[in-house]
């Protein structure tokens, strides 16, 4: 399995410096560290550390997620865009083969990532540092691998469960582990970061997991597995600690210099303003290909459809802070065309192609634990508060549109799709409820069962026949 191979044998150097206060993008000195080096003080592994937070930026890089997230649903789709344009169509359409390079590219990006956070895993544990110490720099690795590890199963289902810096010669044996295997390792990894990590008042450093962010993502990957009970211990504690709470407006939530407000639960720092840092690129990725006037130069992708922008009832501000309708061009004239607008810096400064935005990204904001909370218990009191932020009648009132939403299940997915629209959660909401083959067809996609999976890519499996393929590929 030469692509494993390869992965784990990478130098992974990923060092981010810049200067914004109290982030983790601080932590890294101006050096050449290198990720074999065997890191001894904690000044050396706060440069670990910053590699493997550094990871972030190519797992929820713009194209990356939002072509597994939300061009795989009914949120957003493609037309012209920049770059692999028949492997990004592939995704729209549900016609991907496994020699899509897109879905290689993602495979290695999963694996190098996995390199860097088992090997200062691997470190730590032999570095002979006090235990309080040891166990959160553990505790935040192994948040940062739950994370990716309940990304890629629900990409790949079963995939190689590389827990340990191997040799070369133990990539070929390293095979796919079972669903349920990859589901047990990121319940005792998330476990034990739940266990370890400080509350989000007492992180050391902006942008750096917090007990509530780790026990988040083990409630939905609890609600993924079916086990409602524990995922509501869990989004309880959360939701008792003190910690989050909604912002009064949703617009608030949203722009160039709003970062770590009380609502985040778990943040992507960035620093836009020079190519060196590490910036935005959501705002160029997302707009209209080559439309010179709001973006030097637009991606294309993760383009909004007619169906998501349909779904926000009457009244409700978050359609207009999330979509842009279109952009005027350079005669004055109106182009109509439905984009994201989370993510607009339109006073970005420019280096070449890319407008070097400033807008952080919340991987998990607390909006997501009441919806969350809502999921597990049934309970439409959490999902209600949300809704009385956005100034919306109460499911189970008179003013609400029950016709449309007669349950609460039916309630809450149309409210975590208008809530957290084009955040990264629709596809796998849909995956998580099993409500994605009764409403992709429905709205055009050629889903089905096999497809709700990536195959494996073609070049793992040649370089090791003993790696298999997903059905249907």
């Amino acid at each position: 399995m030469k692509s494993i191979q390869r992965i784990i044998t990478i130098t992974v150097i990923c060092i981010m410096v810049c200067s914004c206060k109290k982030s983790f993008l601080d932590l890294a000195p101006i050096s050449n560290a290198n990720a074999n080096n065997f890191y001894k003080t904690r000044a050396d592994f706060d440069v670990a550390i910053n590699s493997a937070y550094a990871t972030l930026y190519t797992i929820y890089a713009p194209e990356e997620a939002a072509s597994y997230t939300e061009i795989m649903s009914d949120n957003a789709t493609l037309y012209a865009v920049a770059g692999a344009q028949a492997d990004k169509w592939a995704i729209r359409d549900y016609t991907i083969s496994a020699s899509n390079t897109l879905i290689y590219q993602y495979w290695q990006d999963y694996y190098k990532a996995m390199f860097t956070i088992n090997n200062i895993i691997d470190q730590i544990q032999v570095a002979g540092l006090d235990a309080a110490y040891t166990n959160r720099v553990k505790g935040e690795m192994m948040f940062l691998r739950g994370l990716y590890y309940y990304n890629m199963v629900q990409l790949w289902g079963g995939v190689p469960l590389v827990t340990k810096v191997i040799s070369a010669t133990d990539a070929y044996t390293t095979l796919r582990s079972s669903e349920t295997d990859v589901y047990n390792q990121i319940v005792t990894d998330l476990k034990f970061a739940a266990d370890n990590l400080p509350l989000a008042n007492a992180v050391p450093a902006l942008g750096r997991a917090s007990k509530g962010a780790a026990q988040t993502v083990l409630a939905e990957v609890y609600l993924s597995m079916g086990n409602k009970s524990a995922a509501t211990t869990l989004l309880m504690e959360v939701y008792n600690s003190g910690q989050y709470s909604l912002l009064p407006q949703y617009a608030s939530l949203f722009g160039a210099n709003v970062k770590n407000t009380k609502e985040s639960v778990f943040e992507i720092q960035n620093l836009g303003g020079s190519a060196s840092n590490p910036y935005s690129s959501y705002w160029t990725a997302y707009a209209p290909v080559t439309n010179g006037v709001i973006t030097k130069y637009g991606g294309g992708i993760n383009q909004v459809t007619d169906d998501l922008y349909n779904e926000y009832e009457a009244g409700d501000p978050r359609r207009d802070v999330s979509i842009n309708t279109g952009y005027n061009d350079a005669k004055g004239n109106f182009v109509a065309i439905k984009f994201p607008k989370k993510w607009e810096d339109r006073t970005a400064p420019v280096s070449g192609t890319q407008e070097l935005s400033n807008n952080n990204f919340m991987v998990l904001r607390y909006a997501d634990v009441l919806l969350l909370l809502t999921e597990a218990t049934g309970d439409a009191t959490y999902m209600n508060q949300v809704r009385a932020r956005a100034g919306l009648s109460a499911f189970g009132t008179a003013n609400y549109p029950t016709a449309k939403y007669p349950t609460v299940a039916l309630a809450l997915e149309h409210e975590r799709r208008v809530e957290l629209a084009l955040e990264f959660h629709r596809f796998f909401d849909l995956k998580r409820t099993g409500r994605a083959l009764t409403v992709l067809p429905a709205k055009g996609k050629t889903a089905t069962q096999n497809r709700l999976v990536y195959p494996i890519p073609q070049y793992v499996i040649t370089q090791n026949s003993a790696i298999t393929q997903n059905p249907g590929y």
